[in-house]
């Protein structure tokens, strides 16, 4: 067996495939499916200070080689989460990330304090395609001084490992991947899903409840690829792929495109097992192609 293990900003991972937040619930609803200490961490569903409903239903639909979604970010809040879901996946025997979302910079700051004194949650990832409440809606990660004033506030009261999520839905991803960076994140993930629309052609309406919502799945795997190709050559932090992958392949492209990890998302709902499909099928091709290690095709796509 390859090597499969990865650092990212000092922590060690057993294998690069991560599951995706919002895809795998907090990992204890696919225990019954995998054994999820073979996965190199778990992106658990979105978290913020206090608790949301969620947009009204409905908030999924079904596209051609995808899914949309605008579920709205539904939890109950960081306080429940610690008192009553973390003494549930603590002793998960992989790395669990916790991810974060926010109205304000102080929300997500105050929200990710809290996670800090996790001792078991070694590090977060920042969800900036949340609306800026003070700035008309527009979503923080859609410009850098926005994204830049939520990895500031965050770096401040988090000590520990800052995932910053990158969304698409920008002219250049990469200048928001630089400005983060500066402002103190240790990695970037991405891509978060492009938004889109579908319509109800009977009934002459849109088939989501608010309109508009997330486009995820396989069919913005080129699109992800393009941008994780882009940014893992412009910034000196670790990048984490998402978007669109379903198999090892599929995985394996975004390696070699220089992202040192890679998120499963859609996928899992498809297939509850997939992403352990996937760290096999990483494996079978190092080994086939005579690689010690997975860090030694990390970006050497010509």
């Amino acid at each position: 067996m390859a090597d499969l293990r990865i650092n990212i900003a000092g922590l060690e991972f057993a294998n690069p495939v991560l599951t995706a937040s919002g895809t795998f619930g907090y990992g204890i609803e696919y225990q019954d499916f995998i054994d999820l200490s073979r996965l190199g961490g778990i992106v658990v569903k979105g978290t913020t200070l206090h608790p949301r409903e969620g947009n009204p239903y409905p908030r999924m639909a079904e596209t051609a080689q995808g899914m949309l979604n605008c579920v709205g970010l539904q939890n109950k809040g960081v306080e429940y989460f610690c008192t009553h879901i973390y003494p549930q996946i603590k002793d998960i025997k992989t790395n669990m990330i916790v991810n974060v979302s926010g109205n304000t910079p102080e929300d997500y700051a105050e929200c990710a304090a809290r996670i800090n004194e996790l001792e078991c949650i070694p590090a977060i990832e920042l969800n900036i395609s949340c609306p800026n409440v003070r700035h008309g809606g527009m979503a923080y990660g859609t410009t850098a001084d926005g994204a830049v004033s939520v990895v500031k506030a965050v770096r401040e009261a988090y000590g520990k490992t800052l995932i910053v999520k990158l969304s698409p839905n920008v002219s250049s991803i990469t200048d928001i991947a630089l400005a983060v960076q500066d402002a103190g994140a240790d990695a970037v993930s991405l891509i978060n899903t492009l938004m889109g629309m579908a319509i109800d052609v009977e009934k002459r309406k849109r088939l989501l409840s608010i309109g508009t919502g997330g486009l995820s799945g396989p069919c913005i795997k080129p699109v992800a690829l393009r941008m994780v190709y882009q940014v893992a050559h412009a910034v000196q932090i670790p990048v984490i792929g998402i978007g669109g992958i379903s198999n090892a392949k599929d995985a394996l492209e975004f390696l070699l495109a220089g992202a040192s990890a890679v998120e499963i998302g859609a996928a899992n709902f498809l297939d509850p097992a997939i992403s352990v499909k996937v760290v096999e099928g990483i494996d079978a091709y190092l080994e086939k192609h005579g690689f010690a290690s997975v860090r030694d095709i990390v970006g050497i796509c010509e």
